[in-house]
Protein backbone atom coordinates (compact mmCIF):
# COMPACT_ATOMS: atom_id res chain seq x y z
CA UNK A 1 0.00 0.00 0.00
CA UNK A 2 1.45 3.14 -1.22
CA UNK A 3 -0.06 6.12 1.73
CA UNK A 4 1.13 9.08 -0.83
CA UNK A 5 -2.48 11.38 -0.97
CA UNK A 6 -4.33 8.31 1.01
CA UNK A 7 -6.73 9.53 3.28
CA UNK A 8 -6.05 7.68 6.64
CA UNK A 9 -8.44 8.25 9.88
CA UNK A 10 -6.61 7.43 13.37
CA UNK A 11 -8.87 7.55 16.18
CA UNK A 12 -6.77 8.50 19.68
CA UNK A 13 -4.87 10.75 17.12
CA UNK A 14 -3.80 13.05 20.16
CA UNK A 15 -1.12 10.85 21.91
CA UNK A 16 0.95 7.97 21.87
CA UNK A 17 0.93 5.79 18.88
CA UNK A 18 -1.63 7.21 17.32
CA UNK A 19 0.19 10.53 17.14
CA UNK A 20 3.36 8.87 16.12
CA UNK A 21 2.28 7.03 13.38
CA UNK A 22 -0.06 10.12 11.91
CA UNK A 23 3.41 12.00 11.64
CA UNK A 24 5.06 8.94 10.10
CA UNK A 25 2.48 8.58 7.51
CA UNK A 26 2.15 12.47 6.69
CA UNK A 27 6.16 11.81 6.14
CA UNK A 28 4.99 9.20 3.09
CA UNK A 29 2.82 11.92 1.94
CA UNK A 30 -0.94 10.70 3.54
CA UNK A 31 -4.21 12.66 4.38
CA UNK A 32 -4.95 12.47 7.55
CA UNK A 33 -7.62 12.92 9.67
CA UNK A 34 -6.80 12.85 13.16
CA UNK A 35 -9.90 11.96 15.66
CA UNK A 36 -9.66 12.08 19.80
CA UNK A 37 -11.49 14.33 22.67
CA UNK A 38 -8.79 17.11 22.84
CA UNK A 39 -8.84 19.33 20.59
CA UNK A 40 -5.66 21.24 21.62
CA UNK A 41 -3.63 18.16 21.50
CA UNK A 42 -4.92 17.09 17.64
CA UNK A 43 -3.96 20.55 16.53
CA UNK A 44 -0.59 19.97 17.58
CA UNK A 45 -0.46 16.64 16.19
CA UNK A 46 -1.96 17.94 12.88
CA UNK A 47 1.05 21.04 13.19
CA UNK A 48 3.60 17.85 12.90
CA UNK A 49 1.96 16.10 10.06
CA UNK A 50 1.69 19.40 7.89
CA UNK A 51 5.55 20.05 8.92
CA UNK A 52 6.75 16.49 7.97
CA UNK A 53 4.60 16.63 4.59
CA UNK A 54 1.55 15.25 4.68
CA UNK A 55 -1.95 17.17 5.15
CA UNK A 56 -4.12 16.83 8.47
CA UNK A 57 -7.30 17.65 9.33
CA UNK A 58 -8.75 17.98 13.48
CA UNK A 59 -12.19 16.36 13.87
CA UNK A 60 -13.00 16.23 18.09
CA UNK A 61 -14.39 13.46 18.61
CA UNK A 62 -16.08 11.00 20.95
CA UNK A 63 -16.22 7.81 20.05
CA UNK A 64 -18.72 6.11 22.30
CA UNK A 65 -21.50 8.57 20.66
CA UNK A 66 -22.30 7.09 17.35
CA UNK A 67 -23.51 9.89 15.81
CA UNK A 68 -19.83 11.58 16.52
CA UNK A 69 -18.41 8.47 14.75
CA UNK A 70 -21.09 9.01 11.51
CA UNK A 71 -19.76 12.94 11.47
CA UNK A 72 -16.15 11.73 11.69
CA UNK A 73 -16.41 9.91 8.62
CA UNK A 74 -18.42 12.92 6.93
CA UNK A 75 -15.83 15.17 7.59
CA UNK A 76 -13.33 13.15 6.58
CA UNK A 77 -14.88 12.69 3.25
CA UNK A 78 -15.88 16.51 2.96
CA UNK A 79 -12.11 17.23 3.16
CA UNK A 80 -10.71 14.77 0.88
CA UNK A 81 -12.91 12.81 -0.95
CA UNK A 82 -12.38 8.93 0.13
CA UNK A 83 -11.66 6.56 2.55
CA UNK A 84 -8.62 4.92 1.80
CA UNK A 85 -7.82 3.45 5.76
CA UNK A 86 -9.09 3.64 9.28
CA UNK A 87 -7.00 2.76 12.37
CA UNK A 88 -9.19 1.90 15.17
CA UNK A 89 -6.19 3.04 18.02
CA UNK A 90 -7.91 4.92 20.59
CA UNK A 91 -8.49 2.69 24.29
CA UNK A 92 -8.53 2.66 27.64
CA UNK A 93 -7.29 0.44 30.56
CA UNK A 94 -7.63 -0.09 33.99
CA UNK A 95 -5.63 -1.04 37.01
CA UNK A 96 -7.71 -3.51 39.71
CA UNK A 97 -8.42 -7.15 40.86
CA UNK A 98 -12.06 -8.04 40.28
CA UNK A 99 -12.62 -8.50 43.63
CA UNK A 100 -11.58 -5.15 44.75
CA UNK A 101 -13.50 -3.47 42.14
CA UNK A 102 -15.97 -0.56 43.39
CA UNK A 103 -17.44 0.84 40.44
CA UNK A 104 -18.79 -1.46 37.67
CA UNK A 105 -19.79 0.70 35.26
CA UNK A 106 -15.71 1.00 34.75
CA UNK A 107 -16.44 -2.08 32.54
CA UNK A 108 -19.08 -0.84 30.65
CA UNK A 109 -16.75 2.47 29.93
CA UNK A 110 -13.94 0.83 29.01
CA UNK A 111 -16.04 -1.67 26.71
CA UNK A 112 -17.42 1.40 25.33
CA UNK A 113 -14.19 2.85 24.49
CA UNK A 114 -12.06 -0.02 23.09
CA UNK A 115 -15.13 -1.89 21.45
CA UNK A 116 -18.07 0.23 20.67
CA UNK A 117 -16.21 2.79 19.46
CA UNK A 118 -14.24 1.12 16.89
CA UNK A 119 -17.71 -0.58 15.98
CA UNK A 120 -18.90 2.67 15.66
CA UNK A 121 -16.54 3.93 13.37
CA UNK A 122 -16.07 0.78 10.72
CA UNK A 123 -19.81 0.66 10.55
CA UNK A 124 -19.83 4.33 8.71
CA UNK A 125 -16.52 4.25 7.14
CA UNK A 126 -16.99 0.63 5.86
CA UNK A 127 -18.85 1.39 2.35
CA UNK A 128 -16.65 4.13 1.27
CA UNK A 129 -13.22 1.45 2.60
CA UNK A 130 -15.33 -1.16 0.43
CA UNK A 131 -15.04 1.81 -2.46
CA UNK A 132 -11.76 2.20 -2.19
CA UNK A 133 -10.50 -1.07 -1.49
CA UNK A 134 -9.03 -0.25 1.43
CA UNK A 135 -7.58 -1.54 4.57
CA UNK A 136 -9.14 -1.53 8.17
CA UNK A 137 -6.68 -1.65 11.32
CA UNK A 138 -7.60 -1.90 14.70
CA UNK A 139 -5.18 -1.79 17.31
CA UNK A 140 -5.52 -4.17 19.75
CA UNK A 141 -2.74 -5.84 22.59
CA UNK A 142 -1.35 -9.55 23.88
CA UNK A 143 -4.45 -8.92 25.90
CA UNK A 144 -7.01 -9.74 23.69
CA UNK A 145 -5.46 -13.06 22.57
CA UNK A 146 -4.90 -13.79 26.71
CA UNK A 147 -6.37 -12.73 29.49
CA UNK A 148 -3.96 -10.55 32.17
CA UNK A 149 -4.48 -10.10 35.82
CA UNK A 150 -5.81 -6.29 37.12
CA UNK A 151 -6.83 -5.73 33.55
CA UNK A 152 -9.64 -7.92 33.09
CA UNK A 153 -12.45 -5.33 31.51
CA UNK A 154 -9.49 -4.36 29.55
CA UNK A 155 -8.82 -7.62 28.19
CA UNK A 156 -12.39 -8.47 27.69
CA UNK A 157 -12.92 -5.34 25.68
CA UNK A 158 -10.14 -6.25 23.29
CA UNK A 159 -11.22 -10.13 23.01
CA UNK A 160 -14.72 -8.24 21.62
CA UNK A 161 -12.51 -6.37 19.51
CA UNK A 162 -11.04 -9.38 18.58
CA UNK A 163 -14.00 -11.41 17.51
CA UNK A 164 -15.57 -8.70 15.66
CA UNK A 165 -12.30 -8.33 13.34
CA UNK A 166 -12.44 -12.03 13.03
CA UNK A 167 -15.77 -12.19 11.52
CA UNK A 168 -15.97 -8.89 9.72
CA UNK A 169 -12.68 -10.28 7.61
CA UNK A 170 -14.58 -13.28 6.72
CA UNK A 171 -17.58 -11.19 5.82
CA UNK A 172 -15.01 -8.88 3.71
CA UNK A 173 -13.32 -11.68 1.22
CA UNK A 174 -13.36 -11.15 -2.35
CA UNK A 175 -14.24 -6.80 -1.64
CA UNK A 176 -10.97 -5.92 -2.06
CA UNK A 177 -10.57 -4.90 2.14
CA UNK A 178 -7.82 -6.07 4.24
CA UNK A 179 -8.26 -6.55 7.97
CA UNK A 180 -5.00 -5.76 9.28
CA UNK A 181 -5.16 -6.41 13.72
CA UNK A 182 -1.95 -5.07 15.76
CA UNK A 183 -1.14 -6.84 19.11
CA UNK A 184 1.65 -4.58 20.29
CA UNK A 185 3.41 -5.50 23.81
CA UNK A 186 4.64 -3.40 26.01
CA UNK A 187 4.95 0.62 24.61
CA UNK A 188 6.22 3.90 26.58
CA UNK A 189 2.80 5.83 25.94
CA UNK A 190 0.94 7.35 28.70
CA UNK A 191 -2.04 4.81 28.76
CA UNK A 192 -0.55 3.35 31.80
CA UNK A 193 -0.20 6.39 33.76
CA UNK A 194 -3.98 7.49 33.68
CA UNK A 195 -5.61 4.10 34.07
CA UNK A 196 -8.68 3.20 35.63
CA UNK A 197 -8.37 2.25 39.26
CA UNK A 198 -10.52 0.48 41.49
CA UNK A 199 -13.12 3.70 42.36
CA UNK A 200 -13.65 3.66 38.65
CA UNK A 201 -11.66 6.73 38.16
CA UNK A 202 -8.54 7.84 36.55
CA UNK A 203 -5.19 6.99 38.83
CA UNK A 204 -1.56 7.94 37.75
CA UNK A 205 0.46 4.54 38.58
CA UNK A 206 4.36 4.19 38.06
CA UNK A 207 4.37 0.39 36.47
CA UNK A 208 8.19 0.52 36.83
CA UNK A 209 8.93 -2.67 36.07
CA UNK A 210 6.33 -2.73 32.42
CA UNK A 211 8.28 0.82 31.74
CA UNK A 212 11.65 -0.36 31.91
CA UNK A 213 10.98 -3.05 29.07
CA UNK A 214 8.78 -1.13 27.26
CA UNK A 215 8.50 -0.41 23.39
CA UNK A 216 9.45 3.45 21.53
CA UNK A 217 6.34 4.43 20.23
CA UNK A 218 8.55 4.94 17.02
CA UNK A 219 9.55 1.71 16.76
CA UNK A 220 6.09 0.91 17.07
CA UNK A 221 4.56 2.87 15.00
CA UNK A 222 7.36 1.43 12.26
CA UNK A 223 5.94 -2.10 12.42
CA UNK A 224 2.34 -0.61 12.32
CA UNK A 225 2.94 1.26 9.17
CA UNK A 226 5.55 -1.46 7.66
CA UNK A 227 2.14 -4.01 8.15
CA UNK A 228 0.00 -2.00 6.40
CA UNK A 229 2.09 -1.38 3.65
CA UNK A 230 1.96 -5.73 3.41
CA UNK A 231 -1.55 -5.40 4.43
CA UNK A 232 -0.82 -7.88 6.86
CA UNK A 233 -3.57 -9.99 8.62
CA UNK A 234 -2.19 -9.30 11.88
CA UNK A 235 1.25 -8.01 13.63
CA UNK A 236 2.26 -9.73 17.30
CA UNK A 237 5.22 -7.32 17.26
CA UNK A 238 7.53 -8.97 20.23
CA UNK A 239 9.19 -12.38 20.09
CA UNK A 240 7.60 -12.81 23.76
CA UNK A 241 4.59 -12.23 22.57
CA UNK A 242 4.77 -14.61 19.90
CA UNK A 243 6.62 -17.17 22.39
CA UNK A 244 3.49 -16.63 24.37
CA UNK A 245 0.99 -17.24 22.21
CA UNK A 246 2.38 -20.51 21.41
CA UNK A 247 2.81 -21.97 25.05
CA UNK A 248 -0.35 -20.58 25.60
CA UNK A 249 -1.74 -23.29 23.06
CA UNK A 250 1.08 -25.88 24.61
CA UNK A 251 0.30 -25.37 28.18
CA UNK A 252 -2.21 -22.78 28.98
CA UNK A 253 -1.46 -23.38 33.09
CA UNK A 254 1.97 -22.15 32.45
CA UNK A 255 1.20 -19.11 30.81
CA UNK A 256 -1.53 -18.16 34.24
CA UNK A 257 1.45 -19.16 35.79
CA UNK A 258 4.02 -16.77 34.55
CA UNK A 259 1.25 -13.76 34.19
CA UNK A 260 0.23 -13.70 37.66
CA UNK A 261 4.17 -13.63 38.53
CA UNK A 262 4.26 -10.77 36.28
CA UNK A 263 1.57 -8.68 37.60
CA UNK A 264 2.72 -9.53 41.18
CA UNK A 265 6.31 -7.94 40.59
CA UNK A 266 5.16 -4.60 39.10
CA UNK A 267 5.43 -1.94 41.70
CA UNK A 268 2.93 0.58 41.66
CA UNK A 269 3.01 4.25 43.19
CA UNK A 270 -0.18 5.94 43.35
Amino acid sequence: MNFTNKTIIITGASAGIGKVLAIKLAQQGANLVLAARNQASLEITAHECVKGGGQAIVVPTDITNPEACQKLIEDSLAAFGAIDCLVNNAGISMWARFDQIKDLSMFEKIMKVNYFGAVYCTYYALPHLKNSRGLLVAISSLAGKTGIPTRSGYAASKQALQGFLDSLRVELRGTGVYVLVVYPGLVATDIRQHVLGAEGKPIQANLSNEQQQAMSPEVCADLIQLAMCKRKRELVMTLKGKLGLWLKLLAPNLVDLIAARAVSSQKRKP
